[in-house]
């Protein structure tokens, strides 16, 4: 006996069958690794943004802000190994620019007085670096998924790395919180016009972090050697630069 016709619509749906397979070959092969770059991109976000420790429970004793964050000591040594800023300096800016909160910026303007804007400024981050001086600093140390400003290690590096240029084009040295702040406050350029005259606010702030940097300075004088245990053979309170 011949054989059956196959019905049309068998049919349609048997080449349909053959179709799907190349059209999902030529969908991965162009929307494929896009769609993969965007997910490693969040994934690393989270990883290296979003996964900040809290803000210290004290943040008024430099000591116990280490014994909390042990490793925030660490990058603070080797950003001044690096750079030349005092650890207590570093963070007393920390402190007053952000209040050791990974994600700080600056608040939003309202529109009309109630709908929220845009922001003053591109300040972000535990050191609220700019953009512009962000991309400085990324164009001169090296760019990298990691290397962002709500990363403690980079926000320090980053502190360290603009008072080291401050100290380079003006006659501020490192030990002198408070002109180094005026400086990272209103830029080098502010600072050398001296626009901070006309800013009497920012000026009692300058004030408050050459205080508090001090502060933090002498009370890491009675705690340091916790935090210098990096050797095997170390071990607290038997620490110290040996």
């Amino acid at each position: 006996m011949p054989r059956a016709k196959r019905p049309k619509q068998d049919m349609r749906r048997h080449r349909l069958r053959q179709k799907l397979p190349a059209t999902w070959a030529a969908r991965l092969q162009w929307y494929g690794l896009p769609v993969l770059g965007v997910i490693i991109t969040i994934l690393a976000t989270l990883r290296f943004s979003l996964l900040e420790p809290d803000p210290p429970a004290n943040p008024d004793n430099i000591c116990d802000i280490f014994r909390e964050h042990p490793v925030w000591y660490d990058y603070a040594r080797h950003s001044q190994e690096r750079w030349g800023t005092p650890i207590a300096t570093q963070l007393a800016f920390v402190y007053y620019e952000s209040s050791f909160r990974s994600h700080a910026r600056p608040p939003r303007r309202q529109l009309l007085g109630f709908i929220p804007w845009l922001r003053p400024t591109t300040a972000y981050g535990y050191a609220q670096a700019l953009d512009p001086a962000w991309g400085e600093y990324l164009a001169a140390n090296g760019d990298g998924v990691s290397v962002v400003r709500t990363n403690m290690e980079y926000a320090l590096d980053f502190v360290g790395w603009y008072n080291h240029l401050t100290r380079q084009e003006t006659d501020i040295e490192l030990y002198q919180p408070r002109e180094l702040y005026l400086a990272y406050h209103e830029g080098r350029t502010g600072y050398r016009r001296q626009s901070y005259l006309a800013k009497p606010a920012i000026m009692s702030l300058a004030e408050r972090v050459q205080n508090r940097a001090f502060r933090y300075d002498n009370q890491l004088k009675t705690c340091e050697q916790e935090f210098q245990c990096w050797r095997f053979y170390q071990f607290w309170p038997f620490c110290g630069d040996w």
